[in-house]
C-alpha cells in the first residue's frame, strides 16, 4: 500500500523555538518536505542530535528521536543503526557540537561507513551559548570568547570528511531549498555514511556570514555548482572554470584555456584526492565556493560487515556462551580474608593481595 504524507505529518505540537529569522527554520522545512515525498512510515525514521541550537531538531520531527549528549550523537546513532538496520537514522549536529567535543565520534562514524545521514549545520559560531567563536569561525573573528580576534585556524568540514574517507560528502546552503532537497535525496539513497555540510545563517550572532553565496547579486559570481559528469564552470556567463594544475584545483578564465583542460566533475571516483582538491578551492564561504556532491562512492557498510562476521562465527562455533567468555581469562576469586586468587597455568589457584 502506498504511503502518502504531507509536511504536516512530520510536524509536532512543540513550539519551534529558534530565533526569528534563523536558518534552522528553513532546514527543518526542507527535511520535512523531503521526507513527505518518501513512501515510508514515519516510525522508520530516527533523528539523533547532540547539544546546540540545531540539536533541538528532534523535538520538531514527528518521528522517533533522541536529544543526546554533547558531541556524541554519531556514537548513539551508530548503536541504533547497528541494532536496527531497518531504520533510517539521521544525525543533526552543528559546527561546535560535531567538530569540537564531538570530533572523534564524527570522523570514526565516517571512516567506518555506518549507514547514517549526518547533517552538520555550520553557522561558524556558537549560537546556543550566545556567540563564542567555533571550530569553523574565520581567523580574526571577534566574539565574547575572542575579543581580540580568534587566532585558531578553522576546520574545513568537507575537507575533514573527505580525509576521513566518508563515502558521501556534500555541501548545500539553508536558503536554497531546491538544492537542499536534491542533496537530501541523494544522501538518503546512499548506503553508508552520508555527510552534508549545510551553511546556515545565524542572524543574531553571525548574520550574513554566507552573503557571498546567498545574496542575489553575489551568488551568481561565487557559487560553483558541482554536477557529476559536467565541466566545472561558473559565473553569470560561465566565464570562470576550474582546472587541475599539478594536483591542485585552480580557478581560471574559461576563455584562457583549452576546453579539454576544464575539469569534469566525477563524484564517483574512488580516490578522494580530486574531491579534496575541489574542497580546497575555498576554506569557507568566501569568494568562489563549491556546492553540491563532492564524493559518492560504494563501500560495504559497518553493519553489513558486522552481520557477516557474527554469522560466520555462528557457523563455525555455534551459539556463544557469554558466561564462559567472561570467565575465560583474567578472573580472580576473593576469599573471606580479603585475599585474591588468580588461576595459574596448570589450572590451580595462585594467591596475591
Amino acid at each position: 500500500m502506498t504511503i502518502t504524507h504531507t509536511r504536516a505529518d512530520f510536524q509536532t505540537d512543540q513550539e519551534v523555538r529558534w530565533c526569528p529569522g534563523c536558518g534552522d527554520y528553513t532546514i527543518l522545512a526542507s527535511v520535512q518536505n523531503f521526507l513527505a515525498t518518501l513512501d515510508r512510515p514515519r516510525e522508520e525514521f530516527v533523528f539523533v542530535s547532540g547539544i546546540g541550537c540545531s540539536s533541538r531538531f528532534p523535538y520538531y520531527m514527528n518521528t522517533y528521536g533522541i536529544h543526546s549528549i554533547h558531541g556524541r550523537a554519531p556514537a548513539v546513532a551508530t548503536g541504533i543503526t547497528v541494532t536496527r538496520p531497518d531504520l533510517s537514522v539521521w544525525v543533526i549536529t552543528g559546527d561546535g557540537d560535531a567538530l569540537s567535543i564531538g570530533g572523534n565520534h564524527l570522523i570514526h562514524a565516517m571512516r567506518r561507513n555506518v549507514n547514517l545521514k549526518i547533517l552538520l549545520f555550520n553557522n561558524q559560531i556558537y549560537g546556543l551559548t550566545k556567540g563564542q567563536y567555533s571550530p569553523t569561525s574565520e581567523p580574526g573573528k571577534r566574539t565574547k570568547s575572542s575579543p581580540a580576534g580568534s587566532i585558531d585556524h578553522p576546520f574545513n568540514p568537507v575537507s575533514l570528511a573527505l580525509g576521513a574517507e566518508a563515502t558521501f560528502v556534500a555541501r548545500t546552503i539553508d536558503m536554497d531549498r531546491d538544492h537542499t532537497a536534491e542533496i537530501l535525496k541523494a544522501a538518503y539513497e546512499h548506503e553508508g555514511t552520508a555527510f552534508i555540510e549545510i551553511y546556515q545563517n545565524c542572524n543574531v550572532f553571525n548574520d550574513k556570514a554566507f552573503i557571498q553565496l546567498a545574496g542575489k547579486e553575489e551568488r551568481v559570481h561565487n557559487r560553483i555548482n558541482l554536477v557529476h559528469g559536467q565541466p566545472i564552470t561558473f559565473g553569470p556567463n560561465d566565464e570562470k572554470a576550474v582546472v587541475l594544475d599539478g594536483g591542485e584545483a585552480k580557478i581560471v578564465d574559461t576563455a584562457s584555456v583549452d576546453p579539454s583542460r576544464i575539469l569534469v566533475h566525477d563524484a564517483t571516483r574512488s580516490d578522494p584526492s580530486l574531491a579534496f582538491a575541489l574542497s580546497r578551492l575555498s576554506h569557507g564561504p568566501y569568494g568562489p565556493t563549491p556546492l553540491g556532491i563532492f564524493r559518492k562512492v560504494k563501500r560495504p557498510t559497518y553493519e553489513s560487515l558486522l552481520d557477516h562476521q557474527v554469522a560466520s562465527a555462528m557457523d563455525k562455533q555455534g551459539p556463544g556462551d557469554l558466561a564462559a567468555l567472561i570467565r575465560s581469562h583474567g578472573t580472580w576469586t576473593v576469599d573471606s580474608n580479603g585475599h585474591s586468587h588468580a588461576p595459574t597455568s596448570n589450572g590451580s589457584n595462585g594467591s596475591g593481595r
